[in-house]
């Protein structure tokens, strides 16, 4: 059987139609230019890099935000200093932190240690703000802005270890919240700081750091070198307790005060080494003295940083010897005459 096949021929136009070619009885479609092909657009599109903060930025905002902390602490510490307002510490009684507080070593060349510390970490959380923001002060640029803040959080830190180097070794016995806390504030911006700059930097500015931290501990030597008075002398000093002996007899006025005043609930609050205490104790006599209500604030003996007992510290006393009667705080040594005034005795028995 023979097949037949029928050509068409194909115009030149590129306008003409598509052209068939006939195999058989069929014909085939086909476009003789590409042209003709209708292919859908194709797109190559990525999404848009989401921005990220840089690390840097994270880090100096942290450093602001430690900063900060530091600085409302210090801020309220030297409120209580300046006022003499007592003293909240957190998980342990105030007379702990009074202690410390309160002592020759809150004072640096007479100015309160807290007020220092505010104006450190004051410095530091605007350092910190300012670089996270890119907007300086004063025309710095961003390298000198990092040497002024390692050269900050070199000193806090330094100072942080030299304070807890006397908190261990004069307040052992006592311990200090906001101590700890500042310390642990410090170290954070110092260890945050030095990361931030990296090691290359950090190496470059080792004879800052030195000298930062030598001029920091030479500082504070010599500050407490000459700040020493008798008090503080005799709070490095231990003392073991040990019971005095009254060697003078009682009059019968002595001893007919001394039971009225027991009566009325009248205290007296003194230490062992006080002596105005034993001069006090004098005066009612060997057998008067056993009738007063007498409380002993360090039972234990004393040594730096040792606490009062907790009723001594209940009555806020500010010396030896101190009596309470009736509601009165009365500090000092009393002749009998003057405490049987406030306490209302009228008996007839007279002083000898």
């Amino acid at each position: 059987m023979a097949t037949t096949f029928a050509f068409a021929t194909l115009p030149l136009s590129s306008t003409s139609p598509p052209s068939r070619v006939f195999v058989g009885a069929s014909p085939i479609r086909f476009h003789r230019s590409l042209n003709h092909l209708r292919l859908p657009p194709l797109r190559c599109s990525s999404p848009e890099p989401e921005t990220a903060m840089p690390p840097s930025d994270w880090t100096h905002k942290l450093i602001a935000g430690v900063a900060g902390v530091g600085f409302l602490e210090t801020s309220y510490l030297t409120y209580l200093k300046v006022t003499g307002s007592d003293v909240f510490c957190p998980g342990a009684g105030a007379g702990t932190c009074s202690d410390i507080l309160n002592s020759d070593y809150a004072l640096v060349f007479g100015v309160p240690l807290p007020l220092f510390g505010m104006a450190a970490y004051g410095l530091v959380a605007a350092l910190g703000l300012q670089l996270a923001t890119k907007k300086l002060s004063f025309g710095i640029d961003k390298s000198v802005a990092q040497v002024v803040l390692l050269g900050a959080t070199t000193s806090m830190a330094t100072a942080s270890a030299f304070f807890l180097y006397i908190l261990t070794t004069r307040f052992s016995d006592s311990s200090c919240s906001y101590c700890l806390l500042s310390a642990f504030l410090s170290f954070t911006l110092f260890i945050v700081t030095l990361k931030d700059l990296g090691f290359q930097e950090v190496s470059k500015q080792l004879g800052l750091q030195l000298l930062v931290a030598s001029l920091v501990i030479l500082t504070l030597n010599s500050s407490y070198g000459n700040s020493k008075s008798p008090s503080s002398s005799l709070a490095e000093i231990e003392l073991p307790y040990y019971a005095t002996e009254i060697t003078t007899p009682s009059s019968p006025y002595a001893l007919s005060l001394a039971r009225h005043l027991h009566s009325i609930g009248a205290k007296i609050y003194g230490a062992f080494w006080c002596s105005h205490c034993q001069e006090q104790k004098e005066m009612f006599g060997r057998e008067a003295a056993k009738q007063l209500d007498y409380v002993e604030c360090f039972p234990e003996g004393y040594r730096t940083g040792t606490r009062m007992v907790q009723a001594c510290l209940d009555a806020k006393l500010e010396g030896f010897p101190t009596w309470i009667i009736n509601g009165q705080v009365l500090s000092g040594e009393k002749k009998l005459s003057e405490l049987a005034q406030l306490s209302g005795y009228h008996e007839s028995v007279q002083p000898s």
